[in-house]
């Protein structure tokens, strides 16, 4: 849609857990899950993305309705190079990070990883939820909530392409909202 309206940009992207800098102008924009985006950089918050446990969905008692009991699962969590810190933190504090046998360094690879049997996983709602393999065990966790930047450096906010590739993309993502966050 946004090659119909704008056909003369031309988009590379990049899906990685590597953060390029927009300062070095290694990116143009960037779209970060993050709690507090750096100030050199300028955007807007575009959304909250809630997140919760899933399991392999016929893993699931059928009387399961909360959270209750969870530790005794296998779990799957980041790794190192995943770098992500609330969720490492939030395991360790609910004691499932004793549990936590197999690490990945994506949530891809954890969704993934979930879907195969291995243990259960803390995803993003927007993940877990559009997968009809997998089931949501209780509700979204309030501390693993992280808001989604869309950001850019502020040299570049003015820039034709790069506004309508905001706007653009601002746009999308409101429009799915909820569905699209998992928020709830």
């Amino acid at each position: 849609m946004l090659r119909q309206s704008y056909p003369d940009i031309t988009l590379e992207v990049a899906v990685s857990n590597q953060l390029f800098s927009l300062a070095k102008r290694e990116a143009d924009v960037a779209i970060r899950p993050s709690l507090a985006p750096p100030e050199t950089l300028v955007g807007r918050r575009i959304g909250t993305i809630a997140q919760a446990i899933y399991t392999r969905r016929n893993e699931l008692s059928p009387n399961a309705t909360s959270t209750e009991g969870t530790s005794a699962h296998d779990w799957i969590g980041p790794d190192e190079r995943l770098a992500y810190r609330a969720l490492e933190t939030w395991m360790t504090d609910q004691g499932h990070d004793a549990r936590c046998h197999y690490r990945v360094d994506t949530l891809l690879g954890m969704q993934a990883a979930v879907r195969d049997g291995i243990g259960r996983a803390a995803l993003p709602c927007y993940l877990g939820d559009a997968d009809e393999t997998l089931t949501r065990v209780g509700e979204p966790i309030p501390k693993l909530a992280t808001d989604l930047w869309l950001l850019t450096h502020p040299d570049l906010r003015r820039v034709a392409r790069i506004r309508a590739l905001l706007d653009f993309v601002a746009n999308k993502v409101n429009a799915k909202g909820a569905r699209l966050l998992g928020d709830t």
